[in-house]
């Protein structure tokens, strides 16, 4: 490819330049304050700030401004953001370096679905099965959809070991405890050797786009080891979440 082709417009750069001031400025800029801020005489601001208003980048009242044109761009940038591949590295990562299965699941209507995982390296581990729902009532991921993701709490609720929550006030105050603190976990409650973690993944709007959850045999994912493995799954949350839009 020609050098000329790939040197950046001067224009153009100047023109994120003026964006990248704006943004800087919650108040707004004048003429003059852009073309200072960018290096450039009030002339060429002047004609900058005319290009971007026309395509709606900027607005003009008192002061200048970005536009909200920039918000329907940022929307579809996001739009296209899957949190199943934005999701994978984290999984392969928290798998490493935990040493248990680490999985994703999908929010539905009734329950969290997985949608991807990644086995454990350990010898004996927990396998996890992609579109397997997780029981709101019986399973960590189904505490976090309960919490974070506004359903309805199950009419149905069996009890699958004898460490099942089935009384729903019981349930109500365990998702509460959810809600408070930011992530569940599951002991012997939906089989009798699995205990399990799990964190919301938010995105934008702040709603509950995915779930995070790490998985394992119940006598290795003890109470002490379930806390030293915790942060790492908040973590990779809280960065699957900023990689959504999510706010910090």
């Amino acid at each position: 490819m020609p050098a000329a082709a790939t040197r950046p417009l001067a224009t153009v750069e100047r023109a994120v330049t003026v964006l990248d001031a704006l943004a800087a400025a919650p108040d707004g800029l004048g003429t003059v304050e852009v073309a200072r801020a960018t290096g450039t005489n009030a002339s060429t601001a002047s004609r900058l700030l005319a290009t971007l208003a026309a395509a709606g980048l900027v607005e003009r009242g008192p002061r200048w401004r970005l536009g909200l044109r920039l918000v329907e761009l940022g929307e579809a940038v996001l739009a296209r953001r899957d949190a199943r591949a934005l999701g994978r590295p984290f999984l392969e990562a928290l798998a490493r370096d935990t040493g248990e299965t680490a999985t994703l699941s999908a929010p539905g209507d009734e329950a969290a679905v997985t949608v991807d995982f990644v086995t454990s390296a350990a010898t004996t581990v927990s396998l996890a099965r992609l579109g397997r729902p997780s029981l709101p009532h019986a399973t960590a991921a189904g505490k976090v959809l309960l919490a974070f993701g506004g359903v309805a709490f199950p009419r149905k609720r069996d009890a699958l070991t004898d460490r099942t929550i089935t009384e729903e006030g019981a349930l109500r105050a365990e998702v509460e405890r959810v809600r408070s603190r930011g992530w569940a976990e599951a002991v012997r409650e939906r089989e009798r050797d699995l205990n399990a973690l799990a964190a919301p993944v938010l995105d934008r709007r702040g709603a509950l786009a995915a779930i995070v959850g790490l998985q394992g045999p119940a006598a290795r994912l003890t109470t002490q080891r379930r806390k030293e493995i915790l942060p790492a799954l908040l973590d990779a949350c809280d960065q699957l979440s900023a990689r959504l839009g999510a706010a910090s």
